[in-house]
């Protein structure tokens, strides 16, 4: 779905198995490292969690990727390293899902857009 980007990396940290134990109460740091196709005076950030074919939104801090690492305006042929970071809140069920990331330009179209398994742990 990486419309006007390509990932070159996606690390999630810390998880050293899929998929990823995130526990409760815990911060989890995100690095995606993408090239430009387009040129884009921002970007904004939309996660979900991906149930039974339903995304539900996941709300994350700082949703502007002009504040997570990537220098604006996007310039084409361009690469960023985005960071940002995906708290799991001690409220959240103990559930496996999908974690749906996506990174959406100015005209609101995907720079990119990954999905990593997660179990969320206690």
């Amino acid at each position: 779905g990486s419309k006007d980007g390509s990932i070159q990396e996606v690390n999630v940290s810390p998880c050293p198995t899929q998929p990823c134990q995130l526990h409760k109460g815990t911060s989890y740091s995100i690095n995606v490292t993408f090239a430009s196709k387009i040129e884009s005076q921002g970007s904004k950030a939309r996660v979900y969690g991906e149930m039974l074919h339903v995304d539900i939104p996941f709300p994350i801090p700082e949703p502007d990727g002009c504040k997570s690492g990537i220098q604006c305006p996007i310039q084409k042929g361009h690469f960023y390293s985005y960071l940002n970071k995906l708290p799991v809140k001690s409220e959240y069920p103990s559930i496996k899902l999908i974690v749906k990331w996506e990174l959406v330009d100015d005209q609101d179209q995907m720079l990119f857009c990954w999905k990593i398994p997660v179990q969320i742990t206690s």
